[in-house]
């Protein structure tokens, strides 16, 4: 019989709508301010210090939702933004400078949806607020460090094809390496070498001193820089989704600028601490022959540097680096055999190559693991920013008890949450050059809030408009369509809810005003379409079926060429063009659904199979 449906079509059509809806509910929930406190260099915060927290908010007449210590972290709950603002303030006193305090919006969705994965929509930086940074990279340092790792290569080099020298030193100044020898013939056959084995050097010869200076060409610079900078914005992105920040931007601008924006993130101290963990490893012998007390008193040997460990012993590490963390791919937090915290480390094959060479020969000596970040000091710069300083720590000091491959461990740490630290940093990667934060902006929550309340004005508007003009034009189908509007914008919230990457921003709030119009598109060519056969002398039950096959050629065919230009603009954009084409793309192909299907359903339940003279059309 024409215009029925086998019972499963309308199961699986309820089960879809049933199951969108379930997922866009968590979004009626508004989320709650929220105060979230962890310690610096990765220690927890113990328990005691949470019932010290506690106390304190009730002494201060602060009644939070809730406080509840995870992962070493507290996070406190309140029912206004003032509240937030003062157990901030609270917060910052009681504790001092060795943990952070960080402004935060946690959804308040009931636990029987969390249960199921279901989570409010992801909102952009234009609608939730947050951080917007302007960062400056450290080109210099970037050639210093290249430099320095030339000099290695460039003794090793020279070792290895018995080439004596007196001294490799890096002049920083000029970019430069300078290196002595005792004989004209040594010195023109290390020329001869370094020439051939990188083109990219410029070589200058002293022959009265015996000298010979080594360059960076132009050419090698402008790589050293460009490297630098797409390295970077790769690891800040991977340090942001870490972390679970919804839909950053991390895009580059100009020649050494990277421009950051942080949805959600209302404390600039909690993103500088993100953005500023310049943290890596260095790996050097310790010399155990030279007099450390000499050191200490301010006489060090040549070959060596004097350090700090965690526990404040003075160490003596060679001044060659056997590796550094630029070879790190994966890193792990786990315990030892004793139950200590330990970092376990995998390089690549390049990194191994360079640990099983350099550890061969040093089988019974002492590895030290030295911990670089880099830190706003107290000197100001040309712009008035604080200056980034290098600070240095051995972490860790062990004897080298086998020969050393791509894999290894880093034991000797404090707590395992200073393990699971390290091991995140580790696994982000280290940023090629230091970034220096040259502007900043906070977008507050509350401008978020007036762009979403006129979005949403727009929505309801435009929907409003859409609904009279279909019932007064249509009648009771109409009516259907409107039925059909509304299961639509529940797919796209459910859809987007779901969807793991997708963000809603201003422009996606656009996307879907234009898909609310737009939804109804499809109805319109089908209900003319219909109102066409009815004229032509078909009957009822015909028109409606002639109607509705007739009329899927035409909306899929504008419908796609549309989602090809969405898909076209998701995949070219950035940032809200690319919210704006998901967005888009969900609402065509919802609104597809709904139409071709989900009011074909309604229709034939209402008036499919009957003997009928006309329609309510």
């Amino acid at each position: 019989m024409l215009n029925k449906n086998p019972l499963w079509r309308y199961l699986l059509v309820s089960a879809m709508l049933l199951l969108t809806l379930l997922y866009a509910l968590p979004n009626l929930y508004p989320e709650d301010p929220a105060l979230q406190i962890s310690a610096s260099r990765g220690s927890a915060i113990t328990e005691q210090r949470q019932q010290q927290f506690e106390q304190e908010l009730e002494h201060a007449g602060l009644s939070a939702k809730s406080v509840q210590l995870a992962d070493g972290k507290i996070i406190a709950r309140f029912h206004s933004a003032e509240q937030q603002l003062q157990a901030r303030d609270l917060a910052k006193t009681l504790l001092g400078k060795n943990y952070t305090t960080a402004l935060s919006l946690v959804p308040a969705t009931p636990d029987w949806l969390s249960a199921i994965g279901a989570t409010p929509m992801k909102l952009g930086l234009d609608l939730r607020g947050g951080v917007h940074f302007l960062l400056a990279v450290d080109m210099q340092a970037a050639l210093d460090k290249n430099l320095n790792d030339l000099a290695s290569q460039v003794r090793s080099d020279l070792r290895q094809a018995q080439i004596r020298y007196l001294g490799v030193q890096t002049e920083l100044s000029n970019n430069q390496l300078l290196l002595s020898f005792r004989q004209a013939e040594e010195m023109q056959a290390a020329a001869m070498l370094l020439a051939k084995q990188d083109r990219q050097l410029v070589i200058t010869a002293d022959n009265d001193a015996l000298h010979l200076r080594l360059a960076l060409s132009e050419q090698r610079q402008r790589e050293i820089r460009e490297y630098a900078l797409e390295q970077n914005i790769t690891i800040i992105r991977n340090r942001v989704n870490q972390i679970g920040v919804a839909e950053p931007v991390v895009q580059r601008q100009g020649a050494d600028r990277i421009v950051v924006q942080l949805p959600g993130v209302q404390d600039t101290a909690q993103a500088k601490d993100i953005l500023s963990a310049t943290a890596t490893l260095e790996f050097r012998l310790v010399d155990t022959d030279s007099d450390i007390a000499a050191a200490v008193a301010g006489r060090l040997p040549v070959h060596a540097d004097l350090y700090a460990s965690t526990d404040g012993r003075p160490l003596l590490l060679d001044k060659r680096v056997l590796l550094t963390g630029d070879h790190i791919i994966d890193a792990s937090a786990g315990y030892d055999q004793y139950g200590q915290a330990k970092v376990n480390i995998k390089l690549d094959s390049a990194g191994g190559s360079l640990m099983a060479d350099a550890s061969k020969n040093a089988v019974g000596r002492r590895l030290a693991s030295v911990f670089i970040e880099y830190k706003p000091g107290t000197e100001l710069g040309s712009d008035g920013t604080p200056l980034l300083v290098k600070q240095q720590e051995v972490i860790n000091d062990a004897t080298i008890q086998m020969r050393l491959g791509r894999e290894f461990d880093i034991t000797g740490l404090s707590s395992p949450a200073e393990a699971r630290h390290l091991a995140s940093l580790l696994r982000a990667g280290a940023l090629l050059a230091p970034v220096q934060i040259i502007e900043e902006r906070t977008i507050g929550p509350s401008l978020g809030q007036e762009n979403i309340k006129l979005g949403m004005l727009a929505i309801q508007w435009g929907l409003v408009a859409v609904l009279l003009f279909m019932v007064l034009y249509y009648k009771a189908f109409g009516l259907i369509a409107n039925i059909a509007l509304g299961a639509n914008l529940i797919l796209m919230i459910g859809f987007l809810s779901m969807i793991p990457g997708a963000t809603l921003t201003l422009p996606g709030m656009a996307g879907i005003v234009l898909t609310v119009g737009m939804a109804v598109d499809a109805n319109v060519l089908i209900f003319e379409r219909i109102r066409e056969e009815l004229a032509e002398g078909r009957s009822v039950q015909q028109a409606i079926h002639v109607g509705y096959d007739r009329a899927f050629a035409t909306i899929a065919d504008s419908n796609i060429t549309t989602l090809l230009v969405a898909l076209i603009l998701f995949g070219v954009g950035t940032g809200p063009v690319k919210g704006f084409a998901i967005t888009l793309a969900i609402g065509i192909l919802t609104s597809i659904f709904t139409a071709v299907v989900g009011t074909r359903l309604l229709v034939n339940v209402i008036w499919g199979g009957r003997r009928l003279q006309s329609l309510p059309l």
